[in-house]
């Protein structure tokens, strides 16, 4: 029997209970959870307790596993100010890493990890799991196969309208870099230059707000927000032109008032037919002279990473992810994709703050 990779994970909270940890645990034929590091240590303890072995290890500083031969792949789960700096010394400690979404606070620190990766030889792979969706999976065959022509315009959609995160560090400017644009933004966005295959941005122009966010006794679906402690945007929204001449528009918002509502979702429009995800994937165009609009049904199942088991898509990316370490497959999120996703939500903050146009070029 091939020898486990010994897989450490770096933040017991909230997005490593609810994802990684749960879809690593049905991978127990290839992976052993070798190690949980939380600066809680209750969180990392209970962790261990839950998915780990009696001889994992648990600690409250990550940099006591660099110097640890035995671990193999390492996830990093922490809050965005944090990514890069445990991302590379883990590539640098010779570790395949997959880092949370977005791949970091700042583009400069998400240009460094990508370097880092290159120089080291170590896999570097970003947490987008929303592409690995049927309707995304289905939709991006689509675009490969040319079925929509160029596509030349799009929209990004994360939209809340009152669904403000209240817990960890969410509403902490300095943590974070910002608020929904950064933090469910990050996923319209990613979702859509992949579909595009477009990740050369010209110019982009964007606008911030905080419209909502010192209102008292909010709705909200967690409870209401502490107006002291919302330190970021509540909406922001951008507009990207593209050097081949496409424009992207993204919206995001943790709390809005709009009636519908769509978080990691897109619409498309190409030459030949366009597409969007708004209450299902749907398709139209024209054909004998006359429009059509094709509803897709994906409750049926489909081929795509098809291994005669069914699977969320947390699953599948985590199966991809092992996949490019244990066989050599392709990355599906590759840090070079991430790192254009990160360049232009920076852009759309720093437009923002300075009401001026930012240039690519």
């Amino acid at each position: 029997m091939a020898k486990k990779l010994k897989v450490a994970i770096i933040g017991c909270g909230g997005i490593a209970n609810g994802k990684h940890l749960p879809a690593l645990a049905k991978k127990t034929d290839i992976l052993e959870l070798a190690a949980f590091c939380d600066i809680i240590p209750e969180r990392a303890a209970k962790a261990k307790t839950e998915y780990g072995t009696e001889e994992s290890l648990v600690t409250t500083d990550y940099k006591e596993l660099l110097g640890n031969a035995s671990i193999d792949v390492v996830h990093v789960c922490t809050p965005n100010d944090s990514h890069a700096e445990i991302a590379i010394a883990f590539l640098e400690a010779g570790k395949h890493v997959m880092s949370e979404k977005p791949m970091a606070k700042t583009a400069a620190a998400a240009r460094e990890m990508l370097a880092v990766s290159e120089r080291t030889g170590k896999l570097l792979t970003v947490g987008y799991n929303n592409r690995f969706r049927p309707d995304s999976l289905y939709l991006k065959q689509l675009c490969e196969e040319g079925e929509l022509g160029e596509i030349y315009y799009a929209k990004a959609h994360a939209l809340r309208r009152r669904a403000v995160p209240t817990w960890g560090v969410f509403l902490d400017e300095e943590k974070q870099g910002g608020g929904p644009l950064i933090d469910i933004g990050t996923h319209a966005l990613d979702l859509t230059l992949w579909m595009m295959n477009n990740y050369e941005p010209k110019v982009v122009l964007g606008s911030s707000y905080r419209k909502l966010a010192g209102n008292e006794n909010s709705a909200n679906a967690w409870g209401p927000w502490d107006p002291k402690q919302f330190t970021v945007e509540d909406s922001a929204f951008g507009m990207i032109t593209f050097k081949n001449g496409a424009t992207v528009v993204l919206e995001s918002s943790w709390a809005i008032n709009l009636r519908k509502f769509s978080e990691a979702k897109v619409t498309l429009v190409g030459t030949k037919a366009g597409a969007d995800m708004d209450d299902g994937l749907f398709i139209n165009g024209e054909k004998n002279s006359r429009l059509y609009t094709q509803e897709v049904e994906l409750k049926s199942g489909g081929v795509a990473f098809y291994e005669g088991k069914s699977e969320n898509n947390v699953d599948i990316e985590m199966r991809v992810w092992y996949d490019a370490i244990l066989k050599g497959s392709p990355l599906t999120v590759t840090p070079k994709q991430a790192l254009v996703v990160s360049e232009i939500l920076e852009a759309i903050y720093e437009s923002a703050k300075t009401g001026k146009a930012i240039s690519f070029q």
